[in-house]
């Protein structure tokens, strides 16, 4: 008997450790529930839901395929050793496969469940599935990680010329065995059933990704590199929450993409090569958690910015977060978090910029406050991202580039549609007025927008001194 451990993989197609399993005989899954372990990594309910919906449409396709699902609960991931162990020997499992995973304590999980099973004479096999190339075999020349994106885009465009990552081969059905389904939760305690909103805008299952996927590259893609920057406009591809998920993998997105651009990665349509770029920099991300194991410690990559004076403004934090800073664009991207458990990819680097840079508050308090309403939260891409805007990560941004959010509304939004649609508030205003309104000074109108928590001019100032100021020391 094989068994398939299912974590961040819940699809069939296209599934490397699931393939190979049912290649070696008969299979059953499984998948755990650690609810205080999601509660540690701040885990959204949001997403924690999306997995539960995205069981039951993948419990349907085992079901056709013969495979029951079984599911595990645990606390915690150091009881989960135990938990697969017990699975084991319950159905005489000779073989564990599981896709890998990156982070400190899933690779530490990872591991001991190892070990645990090894002791008890029970092979593990574990596979590719989630990146292109396994962290540690693209090294610089120096042998060391990539720190640059530029230089690790290379590489991999060098070797993905030289041969494309393979897609699994099909799972085909099994004959039937004599093990039942286990129920899937309805609801997870500690994680309380997120908006209908949230749910209507990310509907579950390998269908809807694979749809979403086809229209993309069908009707979007080739423009991808100037309207991905519009947040009003539908110009990405909506994938980020099936691609954390697993219910896509990214290879099915890069021969989609490939496909459009007839097989091209360096030449062809821009807006192509600019999604790829993409999933290279999804890509770049997971290997850094590996080659910086310091990042998933909730430590700065560059170690001498842990020194920065950080303001303890609890008041300014919770207006950013609930979206009333009274800069227009930052209060609708917030809004638009949590309303769809999602944000415009360019406003994340807006709205964490503001926090970090205006604001000068710890950028890890933004990436918290991201991954617990994120349903796409993703601990690689999150702290990458949060850390290149806050410039204390790899290849981030210079210190002393300062997005001005009013600057990126005009040019980004300039007619005003996406503030319009989450800051009904302001829908009256014209088009120059909304991307900073001046506040009325009519003490009766309640209809006002509330003024700027902070003055954007003074607050880069601020901060470029509490940069220099870094500088100085650490030199």
């Amino acid at each position: 008997m094989q068994l398939i451990w299912l974590r961040s993989d819940l699809r069939i197609d296209d599934n490397t450790a699931l393939s190979a399993a049912t290649q070696q005989g008969p299979t059953i899954a499984l998948w755990i529930a650690s609810p205080e372990q999601w509660q540690a990594h701040d885990d959204a309910p949001a997403k924690v839901d999306f997995w539960l919906r995205n069981l039951r449409d993948l419990r349907h396709a085992l079901d056709a395929l013969n495979i029951p699902l079984l599911i595990g609960h645990t606390d915690t991931w150091q009881q989960v050793p135990q938990t697969v162990l017990a699975v084991c020997q319950k159905h005489k499992v000779q073989t564990v496969h599981w896709n890998d995973e990156y982070g400190l304590n899933e690779a530490q999980r990872d591991q001991q469940t190892r070990e645990c099973l090894e002791h008890a004479g029970i092979a593990v096999k574990t596979h590719l599935d989630q990146l292109f190339f396994k962290p540690g075999t693209l090294l610089t020349k120096a042998g060391n990680y990539f720190q640059v994106f530029g230089q690790f885009r290379k590489a991999c465009l060098e070797h993905l010329h030289r041969s494309l990552p393979a897609q699994a081969h099909r799972v085909k059905a099994q004959a039937p065995l004599s093990i039942a389904h286990d129920p899937i939760p309805q609801h997870i305690a500690g994680f309380d059933k997120p908006a209908q909103s949230i749910r209507d805008h990310w509907p579950a299952g390998e269908q809807e990704a694979q749809a979403r996927l086809g229209r993309f590259v069908d009707e979007l893609i080739d423009d991808y590199h100037v309207a991905r920057d519009l947040p009003a406009t539908p110009g990405t591809s909506q994938l980020s929450a099936y691609l954390a998920a697993g219910v896509i993998s990214p290879r099915q997105c890069l021969h989609a993409a490939l496909t459009s651009n007839r097989g091209e990665l360096d030449s062809g349509s821009q807006g192509a090569r600019t999604w790829i770029e993409e999933l290279l920099w999804r890509e770049f991300y997971k290997h850094i958690l590996v080659g910086y194991p310091q990042v998933s410690r909730h430590k700065a990559f560059r170690a001498h910015t842990e020194a920065l004076p950080w303001r303890t403004a609890p008041d300014d934090f919770e207006a950013w977060q609930q979206g009333r800073t009274g800069i227009p664009l930052i209060d609708a991207a917030m809004r638009q978090l949590l309303h769809t458990g999602w944000m415009h990819n360019r406003l994340r680097m807006v709205v964490a910029m503001f926090l970090s840079k205006n604001l000068l508050i710890d950028w890890r308090k933004g990436e918290q406050h991201f991954m617990r309403h994120l349903i796409d939260g993703d601990l690689a891409a999150n702290n990458g991202g949060w850390q290149w805007s806050a410039s204390t990560g790899t290849d981030s941004v210079p210190y002393f580039r300062i997005f001005n959010p009013v600057t990126q509304s005009q040019r980004f939004d300039p007619d005003g549609r996406f503030i319009r649609h989450w800051l009904p508030e302001l829908t009256q205003l014209d088009n120059k007025t909304i991307h900073l309104p001046v506040k009325s000074s009519d003490l009766f109108d309640t209809s006002c927008y509330v003024s700027p928590i902070v003055d954007l001019g003074k607050s880069r100032q601020r901060a470029l001194a509490a940069f220099k100021g870094l500088s100085a020391a650490s030199s």
